[in-house]
């Protein structure tokens, strides 16, 4: 079974997204910043992994991002501080592009 990493999985085109993906027959583990979002993804039929990631470092996205099949991204930082939108919207989004790039030149690009 592929497995999916949904990079802010409470989002409105992520959580209609997941039961798709798992229809399709694959596994989904949506990234969410809050546990209390928790049950929400759970009735998608994905498994939530709550994370920061503004706070994720390289090593740690390296790690996350080797061990899935297709990562989406979904995240927003939704139009808050603009310190919040350029972390989550910008910093994170070319962190995860920067470690798909090293995964990828080190010939481990996500099973």
């Amino acid at each position: 079974m592929p497995s999916t990493l949904i990079i802010g999985g409470h989002g409105k085109v992520a959580l209609l997204a997941a039961p798709m993906l798992g229809d399709l027959g694959f596994s989904v583990t949506s990234v969410i910043r809050d546990c209390a979002q928790s049950a929400d993804i759970e009735a998608t039929g994905a498994t939530p992994l709550v994370l920061d990631i503004t706070e994720v470092t390289p090593e740690e996205w390296d790690t996350l991002l080797a061990g899935f099949d297709v990562i989406v991204w979904s995240a927003g930082a939704g139009g808050g501080a603009p310190e919040r939108t350029y972390a989550v919207d910008r910093d994170a989004t070319l962190a995860v592009i920067d470690s798909l790039e090293r995964l990828r030149d080190a010939g481990k690009t996500p099973r």
